[in-house]
């Protein structure tokens, strides 16, 4: 688990239609961990909600964390408080850095962002530049004023050859992302943005096994062949055991029953409720685990994974 530490609202700082950044620095002036492009800060926010935001400053700088958040018109409530509620001077609980959605640099370098999907990408176009690497980056958004950091990107390619900005309104449409991808056939790929988007990429990639994206939403599916069936949990650390129903996830059970686990997407994708199996057969239906994590069955992801037979224990 990673350390969580009280950090202080030192800015915010409007960035376009729908974004806010905000700089997070240590009360008393301490530095802040080093951390890699496509990590992550977990928000305990005060309106009881946790949320995972991509860090977006330069890794470099140790005076403090910068994260940029897209209020979501469908927010359920953790967006829109970063929006409206919070305030310079606050100070909120802040885990991380975590890496869910590491630079896997290649020979050569494609980045895909889409909105609000540019912060983790950002962060990655500067460790490529800095490199000297081979980097091009593709920024889609629907409108100019949606769209934070340009000004940023536009600073990395002076001569404007790395980085192409493509905007629905001004092209009528989306983005051709077939001809983009068939551009760099070689190239590894990394895209943050939406579904859509990264579904397209993944489809359209001439190596799939190139791209690494990350999701805001996890992407629908078909259902488990695993009947939804109930089974117990039992809670080792606290000698508590609970009943999990059909239908009812193993984080909404736990809730229930007064054993509190951290959560943020409630998806499987950001990695927040990752909880210790000691016995019993996870079914896992995350979008994080890898497949030799999976096969361990070290750990799962209590929001959306259940058990393959009639009993897990876990370590809370």
């Amino acid at each position: 688990m990673s350390e969580t530490r009280t950090l202080r609202v030192e800015r915010l700082t409007r960035l376009s239609d729908d974004v806010v950044e905000v700089r997070l620095a240590d009360p008393a002036g301490g530095e802040l961990p080093g951390w890699e492009p496509g990590a992550h800060l977990t928000l305990d926010l005060p309106v009881g909600l946790t949320r995972q935001y991509s860090l977006c400053g330069p890794p470099t700088d140790r005076t403090g964390w910068t994260v940029a958040v897209h209020r979501a018109p469908d927010s359920r409530g953790g967006s829109a408080y970063v929006h409206d509620g919070v305030r310079i001077g606050a100070l909120l609980p802040v885990g991380g850095p975590h890496q869910d959605f590491p630079l896997e640099a290649g020979a050569e370098n494609l980045l895909v962002a889409g909105g609000i999907g540019i912060t983790p990408i950002l962060a990655m176009a500067r460790a490529l530049a800095a490199a000297g690497a081979d980097w091009s980056l593709l920024y889609c958004g629907r409108t100019r004023s949606a769209l934070a950091y340009l000004d940023e990107l536009a600073a990395l390619d002076p001569d404007g050859s790395r980085v192409r900005v493509h905007l629905d309104d001004e092209a009528g449409g989306p983005a051709d992302l077939a001809a983009v991808l068939a551009g760099r056939p070689w190239a590894t790929v990394h895209c943050c943005g939406p579904t859509s988007m990264i579904d397209a990429v993944l489809e359209l990639a001439p190596d799939p096994g190139r791209v690494h994206v990350e999701r805001f939403r996890a992407p629908e599916v078909a259902p488990s062949a695993t009947a939804d069936t109930g089974f117990d949990v039992h809670c080792a650390a606290s000698d508590v055991r609970v009943r999990v129903e059909p239908g009812c996830s193993v984080l909404a059970a736990l809730g229930g029953a007064g054993i509190s686990v951290p959560s943020s997407c409630e998806e499987g994708i950001c990695g927040t409720c990752e909880v210790k199996v000691l016995a019993g057969e996870p079914e896992h239906r995350d979008l994080v685990l890898t497949d030799d994590e999976r096969a361990a069955g070290g750990s799962m992801f209590v929001c959306v994974s259940r058990c393959r037979g009639p009993e897990l224990v876990l370590d809370l």
